[in-house]
């Protein structure tokens, strides 16, 4: 999740901030849920055609790194469906014939895995057992690449020292993210990870220092960072974060929009207990053309930033969350934690709207809920308990569903005037020369968060303008119980 700009919504004033929250990344960021890349620039070209698709016509590096491969039996040399080549990304993988779609083009065995058990099987492993897997695994990668004789020798020298993902940013290029959450979540990553590197510096790192070829540094450890937020792969069997060589060189394409993943983990035999990583295409290629993928369809443009260093123009990438809170100081603060609770959320909601896109569902309730107070409190107490969620998802009177609309208006505006440049701006610079790829994302990032925070703006503007003809609750239970009539007038009797 972006990091959100956190609106706290107290009953009784509804104040609201469009500060960055608290860092939430450094929860997820143990588990990696990623796909990787080579060397991505914002541009996505396929490879027509190669002069020669032999591996003579790559780098020496690269080179290197196939016949490694192919020695060591990662993939049969005979007559591979993909080989590595040079592509508009960098690196990629590159047909050598016709391959169907959903044909398997790699199945790299697990003992060529770069994984937490990687790391305990080898002569440090001891030394890292107790650190988190990412630390573990970043620490192993830093320490091999720095060895002459490290047996990844040839893996090692063809990973990036460097992508267009924001984490590599210098202030100069963090500076065009102004005002985005992008902005505000890079350097809490950043943080995160220099809190991390400083914290296993004094329990591993100089205490273990003979176990260290060269002295690690911040940058190094950042740098392991990056690769494994890009390159690892996930959802493995209980592995969620492994390096696969070769496989790793797979690129993404914009335009395959599938939700299925294009590998997995699988038996390497009927009655082997060997696991192979599995990638299959799941488009038809031709041979010259480059193989990709859907990294993640689910993905933001700022997570895509984030993680790989590039975006696409999609619109439905374009997304801003917003953060809610019932506060501690709200009178109903227990009340309402439990309905939140009893209804799947929390003391703290997010939400993530997405441009062209509907609100997320439980968003217009949650804000009803946080905004519940004065002669609406009725419906916090315990008599009520099971049916409010569902009286909360219709409007609840006319104060406070003119409470949600103006703070919501207010938070979006505060957010948009702290951007430096308008839309308007970002789209004639889009449209005119060719931009640096970091600029390209930079541009691409605000213009499309602000176009998001304007879609919000624009949903409550309307819904201000709607307020006199909504049905309320107390209207909507009159009507249950017979005494308002079709055209809302109310039904009175006279008793005999």
């Amino acid at each position: 999740m972006v990091m959100a700009s956190l609106l706290s919504l107290p009953s009784s004033s509804f104040s609201s901030s469009c500060s960055s929250s608290a860092l939430l990344y450094s929860a997820k960021a143990q588990s990696f849920p990623r796909k990787g890349l080579t060397l991505h620039l914002t541009r996505f070209l396929i490879v027509n055609s190669l002069s020669s698709p032999g591996s003579e016509t790559l780098p020496p590096a690269v080179q290197n790194f196939w016949k490694w491969v192919c020695d060591k039996g990662v993939i049969s040399a005979k007559s591979p469906p993909v080989m590595p080549g040079i592509v508009p990304e960098g690196l990629g993988l590159v047909a050598q014939r016709n391959i169907s779609r959903n044909e398997v083009v790699l199945e790299v065995p697990k003992k060529f895995w770069i994984n937490s058990d990687t790391v305990a099987a080898s002569e440090i492993g001891k030394v890292f057992g107790g650190l988190k897997p990412w630390i573990s695994i970043a620490l192993f990668l830093i320490r091999e690449k720095a060895r002459e004789n490290s047996p990844l020798r040839c893996y090692l020298d063809i990973l990036p020292e460097t992508t267009d993902s924001t984490i590599y940013w210098s202030e100069e290029e963090l500076s065009e993210l102004q005002g985005t959450q992008l902005l505000s979540t890079t350097l809490g990553v950043k943080e995160y990870v220099q809190s991390e590197f400083l914290k296993v510096e004094q329990e591993v790192i100089l205490p273990q220092k003979n176990l260290f070829p060269t002295p690690i540094t911040l940058d190094d450890f950042l740098w392991a960072f990056g690769t494994l937020r890009s390159r690892a792969f996930s959802r493995l069997r209980g592995q969620n974060l492994v390096l696969i060589p070769v496989a790793d060189l797979i690129n993404h394409s914009p335009s395959i929009i599938t939700e299925e993943y294009a590998w997995e983990s699988k038996q390497a035999g009927l009655f082997s207990k060997d696991l192979l990583f599995s990638l299959r295409t799941p488009v038809y290629v031709k041979p010259g053309e480059q193989v990709l993928i859907q990294y993640d369809i689910g993905k933001s443009n700022a997570e895509l930033a984030l993680d790989y260093g590039f975006i696409e123009s999609r619109p439905e990438r374009n997304a801003y969350t917003l953060t809610l809170e019932i506060s501690e100081s709200d009178p109903f603060f227990g009340d309402k934690l439990d309905i939140a609770e009893s209804n799947g959320l929390g003391e703290t909601a997010y939400f993530d709207i997405i441009l062209g896109c509907s609100l997320p569902p439980a968003m217009l309730p949650y804000l009803r809920l946080v905004a519940l107070g004065g002669t609406d409190a009725f419906l916090l107490e315990s008599i009520f308990r099971n049916k409010v969620w569902g009286h909360l998802e219709l409007p609840v009177s006319r104060a406070n569903e003119e409470l949600i609309c103006r703070v919501v208006r207010d938070a979006c505006k505060s957010a948009l005037s702290g951007y430096h440049t308008t839309i308007e701006e970002d789209e004639k610079l889009r449209n005119g020369v060719n931009l640096v790829p970091r600029l390209e994302i930079a541009v691409g990032i605000r213009a499309g968060e602000k176009k998001v925070l304007e879609q919000i703006d624009g949903i409550f503007r309307e819904r201000e303008l709607e307020l006199d003809v909504l049905e309320y609750y107390q209207e909507r239970r009159l009507k249950d119980l017979g005494l308002v009539g079709e055209q809302g007038e109310i039904i009175f009797w006279e008793s005999n």
